[in-house]
């Protein structure tokens, strides 16, 4: 989970907003995590995410599938092992990914 707590660290440290890290292992075997993180605004979203990709690969991880980039309403990160979430408060708020894996146990993020 070292990689995952530190995607989530990596989107605290850069001002993302309300960051959850979901332990989706008891309850699916798609992936280990989910981080679900907002962004203020496209452009907010767009450089946490491109953040958390840099972070990650000077440690040497990286990326499996970027979706959403250019558009910066909704960034998926996908590392295999965990996928990282930036979304547009908006589009947060419609999706619900928290509440749709509402099963899965959060781990707590800080700053």
């Amino acid at each position: 989970m070292t990689a995952a707590r530190r995607a989530a660290q990596v989107l605290v440290d850069h001002k993302a907003q309300d960051v959850v890290l979901l332990d989706l292992r008891p309850v699916s075997d798609m992936t280990d995590y989910f981080i679900v993180a907002s962004g203020t605004s496209d452009t907010h979203v767009r450089a946490t995410a491109g953040h958390v990709v840099e972070a990650l690969k000077a440690e040497g991880l990286r990326v499996h599938s970027v979706e959403g980039f250019e558009q910066g309403r909704w960034v998926l990160l996908d590392y295999v092992d965990f996928v990282v979430h930036v979304f547009h408060p908006t589009l947060r708020a419609f999706y619900q990914l928290e509440r749709l894996w509402g099963d899965a146990p959060a781990v707590a993020v800080t700053a």
